[in-house]
C-alpha cells in the first residue's frame, strides 16, 4: 500500500525510482557498496553485477508498467491486488522478471516451464493474472496462453519478453532512488506459489510480501551467508525452495548465485564442483542420491577421484530439504565431506522453514531435522508426538479465491495443519511422515514408513525405496516396499529382505510385501508421490511382480 501523499502533491515515482521496500533498499546498498557479481547464468551465458541487475529490473519494470492500461497502473499504485505470472527457468531472465514484478507492486506468480498449455492457462485463470512475463525460450507458450485468455475473457491480457530489456543503457546505482511516499505494504500479498497438487488440483498459496524479506534474512542469518558465498542453484524456481532458500537469501546477503537450469545431470554437476569457486549447494534428497551414485559407480573408479572428493569437501555448506534425507545417505556423504554433514531442514509451500539443522551443531541427533526456526511456534497434536501444527510469521495468508480450503487448512485456534507427523526429543524434532500415507496401521501397531525406509536404504544393495501400507483384511494394512536395486545386484526376494532387516527392525515392522522396480518416478520437485505410486506398484488386483510373505511361517 502506498504511503498517501497530500492530494495536491504528485507521487514520488519515476523510471529510476524504486518503491520503498527493504529488498530494494538492500539491493541498492549492495550495488553502491561493492557491486560484485550477483547472477551468473551458465546455461544462457548471462552475467550481471548488482548494479546491472538493478538497471535491468528498472528497464523491465518500466516497460511493463507503461504497457498496462491506466486502470491497472492506478490499482498498482493504490496497492490493490494484481497478479502477474512469470514463465522462466532459474536464471538471469527469471531474476530480472521476479524483481521487476515485485517493483511494480504486483503479486509474483511463477509457473513451471514444463507445464502443458492447458495447465498454464489453469494457473493464469486461477490467480486471475493480467499478464505473463517470459524468458525468450518460452515465448511461444506464453503467447499461446495470452491468445487463449484474450479470446475467452481477458481481452487485455499481455505477454512481456524479458530479454529485449536486458543490457540497455545502464542506469547507474548513483541515479537510482527510493521513493519517499510510495512503499510496498509488508502485510499485503507479494508472492503466490501453486502447490504440487498431490491431493487434488493445485492450490495457489499466497505469501505476504514480508516473506520476500524476513524469511530471506532469517535463512541468511541461520547459514551465515555473506558476499563471499557462491551458491550453485539447480532447483525449480516455481517452488518455495527455489525462491525462499536458494534465491532470495543469497541475493540479500550480497552473494553470487550461479544458475544451472539445463536439467539435473550428476556428471555435469560433479565436473562443475571440481572446477571450484563454489561455497554452498542446496538440493533435495533425490539429487544427493544421484550425485552419490555417480561418485560411487563412476568417479570412484577414476585415477583422479581425489579431485572430486576434495571438491565436495571444500563446500562450506550443503543443504537438503523438500523430503526426508535417508540417514544411510547422510552417512555416505559425511565420509566424503570430511566429517561435515548435509544440513537438513523441514518446511513447505504454505509455511516456509519450520525446523533446521544449524551449522556446527554437534548435538543434533542422527535423523533429526533440527530445532525450531527462529520466530516460529510449533506444537505437536499429542504432546511429544503427533501432527505438526505451525504458527509462523512466514505463513501463507490464503489459498487464492478459495476460502473453504483456507479455513480447512487451520485449526479453530489458528494453527496450520501440516498433515505431517513428528516427534520431539528435547529441542530436536524428527519427521515420521505424512499422517495419511507414511503412518501404517498394521495389527494394532502404528508404524512409520520413513523409519523402515531408512533401514532398507542402509542395505548395500538398495538404491531407492518407497514403503507404504497396503490394505489387508486380517491386519488392516501390510508393510509394502517398492525397491530399486543397485547395478549388478542379485535378484531380491522377500525372504532375503526380511532376513537382512531382522537385526534392524522389530518383527512387526518387517515388510511382508515386496516389488522390485527399475525406478521410482519423481514429481518435478524431485519427490516420490506415494499416493500415485502406491496404486501403480501395488494395485488392488495384484501384479505378477509382487512378492508376499506368508504369515503362517512368520513368527512375529
Amino acid at each position: 500500500m502506498a504511503l498517501n501523499s497530500p492530494p495536491s502533491l504528485a507521487q514520488h515515482v519515476g523510471d529510476s525510482i524504486l518503491p520503498s521496500f527493504p529488498v530494494f533498499n538492500r539491493l541498492l546498498f549492495l550495488a553502491l557498496k561493492s557491486n560484485h557479481l550477483a547472477i551468473n547464468d551458465v546455461t544462457y551465458g548471462d552475467r550481471a553485477t548488482y548494479e546491472e541487475l538493478l538497471s535491468d529490473v528498472l528497464h523491465l519494470r518500466n516497460a511493463i508498467r507503461n504497457s498496462l492500461n491506466p486502470s491497472l497502473q492506478a490499482k498498482l499504485l493504490r496497492g490493490d491486488r494484481v497478479c502477474i505470472n512469470i514463465l522462466a527457468p532459474g536464471g538471469y531472465e527469471f531474476s530480472v522478471a521476479f524483481l521487476a514484478v515485485a517493483a511494480l507492486g504486483a503479486i509474483i506468480v511463477p509457473i513451471s516451464v514444463a507445464v502443458p498449455l492447458e495447465e498454464a492457462i489453469y494457473f493464469a485463470n486461477t490467480c486471475r493474472s493480467v499478464a505473463i512475463v517470459c524468458a525468450s525460450k518460452y515465448t511461444s507458450l506464453a503467447q499461446e496462453v495470452s491468445s487463449q485468455l484474450r479470446a475467452s475473457h481477458e481481452p487485455n491480457f499481455t505477454t512481456f519478453q524479458v530479454r529485449p530489456h536486458l543490457g540497455k543503457s545502464l542506469i547507474p546505482a548513483e541515479k537510482v532512488v527510493i521513493s519517499s511516499d510510495h512503499s510496498l505494504d509488508y502485510a499485503s500479498p507479494g508472492l503466490a506459489i501453486f502447490t504440487s497438487g498431490t491431493s487434488g488440483p493445485p492450490k495457489c498459496a499466497v505469501r505476504r510480501r514480508a516473506f520476500l524479506d524476513m524469511m530471506a534474512h532469517g535463512i541468511a542469518q541461520l547459514y551465515d551467508l555473506s558476499e563471499g558465498d557462491v551458491v550453485l542453484h539447480t532447483l525449480p524456481v516455481h517452488h518455495a525452495t527455489g525462491i525462499g532458500i536458494s534465491f532470495m537469501p543469497f541475493l540479500l546477503a550480497g552473494a553470487t548465485i550461479e544458475f544451472q537450469s539445463s536439467g539435473f545431470n550428476p556428471a555435469q554437476i560433479w565436473e562443475r564442483w571440481r572446477k571450484g569457486g563454489l561455497t554452498v549447494f542446496s538440493g533435495v534428497p533425490t539429487m544427493y542420491l544421484r550425485l552419490m551414485k555417480h561418485y560411487e559407480e563412476v568417479l570412484s573408479q577414476r585415477a583422479d577421484v581425489s579431485e572430486y572428493a576434495s571438491a565436495a569437501g571444500a563446500f562450506r555448506l550443503m543443504i537438503s530439504g523438500s523430503a526426508a534425507l535417508p540417514f544411510s545417505l547422510q552417512v555416505r556423504w559425511q565420509s566424503l565431506l570430511q566429517g561435515k554433514r548435509i544440513l537438513e531442514r523441514y518446511g513447505a509451500t504454505e509455511f516456509g522453514s519450520v525446523f533446521s539443522v544449524r551449522p556446527g551443531d554437534m548435538n543434533n541427533p542422527d535423523g533429526s531435522v533440527g530445532r525450531v526456526f527462529p520466530g516460529v511456534e510449533v506444537k505437536l497434536s499429542n504432546g511429544d508426538e503427533g501432527e505438526i501444527l505451525v504458527k509462523s510469521p512466514h505463513m501463507f495468508s490464503e489459498y487464492m479465491f478459495d476460502p473453504k480450503a483456507t479455513t480447512a487448512a487451520f485449526t479453530p485456534d489458528g494453527w496450520y495443519r501440516t498433515g505431517d507427523v513428528g516427534r520431539r526429543e528435547g529441542d530436536y524434532y524428527f519427521i515420521l511422515g505424512r499422517a495419511s500415507i507414511d503412518i501404517i496401521k498394521s495389527g494394532g501397531y502404528k508404524i512409520s514408513a520413513l523409519d523402515i525406509e531408512r533401514e532398507i536404504l542402509g542395505l548395500p544393495y538398495v538404491s531407492e525405496v518407497m514403503v507404504v501400507g497396503v490394505e489387508d483384511e486380517e491386519f488392516g494394512q501390510r508393510v509394502a516396499a517398492a525397491v530399486v536395486l543397485n547395478k549388478n545386484t542379485f535378484p531380491l526376494s522377500i525372504s532375503k529382505l526380511r532376513a537382512d532387516l531382522r537385526s534392524r527392525l522389530a518383527g512387526y515392522k518387517l515388510p511382508t510385501v515386496l516389488r522390485v522396480a527399475s525406478e521410482l518416478p519423481k514429481s518435478p520437485s524431485g519427490k516420490v508421490v506415494k499416493k500415485t505410486l502406491k496404486k501403480q506398484f501395488f494395485p488392488e488386483g495384484g501384479h505378477p511382480d509382487i512378492q508376499s510373505w506368508s504369515f503362517v511361517k512368520s513368527k512375529m
